[in-house]
């Protein structure tokens, strides 16, 4: 076969072809486009590193500003429950006088109310033992044309009104 036979002729132009194009794509990719490649993938990975950095840092300023916050609002609910129990102690003791003031002039009012009540008791019972008194006469004197003076009939009636 004719081609066997010229491949010994051929070989050695073929190999040193094929040196020479590897060689050339290894110089103008191996040393022009890798390290700009090479370089591109560094500063990625750089700005990858220092936005994960950025992110951390930023994370953990919130976290702080967050912890402050839950301590001032904590603070804060703490001074108004402290404000809000001030007044409604104020508010009870208040309260407290008022009612007081208002028992002591109510219990006034009553003790005059019983002292005006058992004077008019006292001023009624004494018209009903006059009434009574005269009365009494007066019966006497028609039942049986008696005349009795008043003071017996007095002392009759409050005899009468002892017992009953």
């Amino acid at each position: 076969m004719p081609q066997i036979a010229q491949l010994a002729a051929t070989y050695s132009s073929q190999i040193f072809w094929l040196l020479l194009t590897f060689g050339f794509v290894f110089f103008v990719i191996g040393l022009g486009m890798v390290p700009k490649i090479q370089g591109t993938v560094d500063r990625r990975d750089r700005q990858i590193a220092d936005d994960l950095a950025a992110a951390e840092r930023a994370r953990q300023e919130a976290d702080a500003q967050d912890e402050a916050y839950r301590a001032k609002a904590e603070a804060s609910r703490a001074e108004a429950l402290k404000l809000t129990q001030a007044a409604k102690a104020d508010a009870t003791a208040e309260s407290d006088k008022t009612l007081a003031k208002a028992d002591a002039e109510s219990a006034e009012a009553l003790s005059a109310a019983e002292a005006r009540i058992a004077a008019a008791t006292a001023q009624a019972l004494g018209e009903i033992e006059s009434v009574a008194a005269e009365a009494a006469q007066d019966m006497v004197a028609k039942l049986s044309g008696a005349k009795v003076n008043a003071a017996d009939a007095a002392k009759a009636v409050k005899a009468a009104l002892a017992n009953g």
